[in-house]
């Protein structure tokens, strides 16, 4: 079985005004960021942090917002 390589970052210090208002958790793992919430997200919280992140790909689902790694050729 392969080991993650990657580093996990849990429950960073965030300003207020970074995140969607019901936002209690951010998390990395390597260059991906998942906003955790304390109730489902919305369209205007998935846009707000799209514009956080131009030109990454950004979901939700639910009370996750998840920015994921970009693209680009395997290293």
């Amino acid at each position: 079985m392969a080991q993650a390589t990657e580093q996990i970052r849990n429950d960073e210090a965030y300003e207020v005004d970074e995140w969607p208002p019901l936002t209690r958790a951010v998390s990395y793992i390597g260059s991906a960021c998942v906003i955790q919430g304390s109730g489902d997200f919305d369209p205007n919280d998935l846009a707000a942090v799209r514009r956080r992140f131009p030109g990454r790909y950004v979901s939700l689902d639910g009370d996750v917002i998840t920015v994921w790694p970009p693209c680009g050729p395997a290293q």
